[in-house]
């Protein structure tokens, strides 16, 4: 199997920025006070034209602040940056490195690591699901769209197939693809348990019954099937 480059940052949804703009955000991030396109300019090492530039750009992507000098001293007041909030967004993240460590760490330490996940997955599968109103029944054509949306916000890309004797949810993309290549009894597990466990908070008539996983390249594929839950208590 080919290796992973686990240290590549994971995909983010921060707009890219090339090199000199990089450092120019880095050195706004590393200062207090609003700083000067001169002072800017000196830090990073570039023409203050060119640090102008990048600074006005920073600020149309939301990276950057641009405020005007408050000065008593005679002359033209200096604009003057400063890194916003949305800029630690850019960042480099780790997060694919993480889940394979955790990822592997379950699957050679615990003696049932796929009933591990899976119970994580569906403790996680409630947190996520919005509990109906006491009383309220929730059918399961509504239970397979509250599932489907909260699948396509993990990034799954689902869609709901079949019918009421053959329902299915088709899973285009996994968020974890490359850790599930490498540990898929632990990270599917978590995925079928994420399911169960919202189709359980949402008292459904349905349940995620199976998950086959890469029936090809790109799907995976979830059955369901009836079944009948006792009344909530109240």
């Amino acid at each position: 199997m080919e290796r992973q480059d686990l240290t590549r940052p994971d995909p983010s949804d921060a707009p890219p920025l090339g090199d000199s703009r990089a450092q120019v955000l880095g050195a706004l991030q590393a200062v207090v006070k609003p700083v000067s396109v001169a002072d800017i300019a000196e830090r990073v090492g570039l023409h203050p034209n060119t640090a102008r530039f990048h600074l006005d750009g920073l600020v149309e992507q939301g990276l950057a602040e641009r405020e005007t000098e408050q000065r008593d001293a005679p002359g033209r007041p200096r604009a003057l940056y400063r890194a916003s909030e949305d800029s630690t967004r850019t960042g480099r993240r780790s997060y694919r490195l993480l889940a394979q460590i955790l990822a592997s760490y379950l699957a050679t330490q615990s003696a049932r690591p796929g009933e591990a996940a899976e119970r994580a997955g569906e403790e996680w599968g409630r947190f996520l699901t919005e509990r109906p109103a006491p009383f309220r029944a929730v059918d399961a054509s509504a239970a397979m769209r509250e599932l489907v949306e909260i699948l396509e916000e993990v990034g799954f890309a689902p869609e709901s197939v079949g019918t009421s004797h053959d329902r299915r949810i088709l899973l285009h993309q996994c968020p974890f693809r490359e850790v599930a290549e490498d540990h898929a009894d632990v990270v599917c597990s978590v995925h079928l348990g994420l399911m169960r466990g919202v189709l359980s908070e949402l008292n459904a008539p349905i349940e995620a019954t199976a998950l086959e996983p890469f029936v090809d390249r790109s799907l995976c594929v979830t059955r369901l099937a009836d079944v009948k839950r006792p009344p909530r208590a109240t």
